[in-house]
C-alpha cells in the first residue's frame, strides 16, 4: 500500500483550510485517510506561527514506514528541518510565448520605422 502525506481541504468556498493527513495513495483527496497530523491555513499572515502545524515526531514515524510527502509538505518538512527538498528551476516558463515574441519583434521593427 503506497502511503502519501498530502493535504485534504476543508474549510468555506473561497476559504480554504487543509489538514495534513496520512493516506493511501488511491484515496480521494478528500476522503478516507489514516492519520492527521496537522494543519494549514493558507489565508492567516506568512509569519504568523498558525499558518502550519505540524507534528514533526508522527511525521517522522509515518516517513520511517514509507509515507511519501507531496511537493507541498515537503516544504513544510524542509522550513521544519526534518526533509531536504531540493529547489526546483524551469527557465522555461518564464520566457514569453509565441504571440508575445511576435508582438514584440513587430513592436520593435515599427519603433525601428519611425525612428529612421
Amino acid at each position: 500500500m503506497a502511503l502519501k502525506i498530502r493535504l485534504a481541504r476543508g474549510g468555506a468556498k473561497k476559504r480554504p483550510v487543509y489538514r495534513i493527513v496520512v493516506a493511501d495513495a488511491r484515496a480521494p483527496r478528500d476522503g478516507r485517510f489514516l492519520e492527521k497530523l496537522g494543519t494549514y491555513n493558507p489565508m492567516l499572515a506568512k509569519d504568523d506561527a498558525g499558518r502550519v502545524v505540524l507534528d514533526i515526531e508522527k511525521a517522522k514515524a509515518w516517513m520511517a514506514k514509507g509515507a511519501q510527502p507531496t511537493d507541498r509538505v515537503a516544504r513544510f518538512l524542509d522550513a521544519a528541518g526534518v526533509v531536504k527538498r531540493e529547489a526546483r528551476n524551469n527557465p522555461e516558463k518564464a520566457k514569453p510565448g509565441t504571440k508575445m515574441t511576435e508582438r514584440a519583434e513587430a513592436k520593435a521593427k515599427k519603433a525601428g520605422e519611425a525612428a529612421e
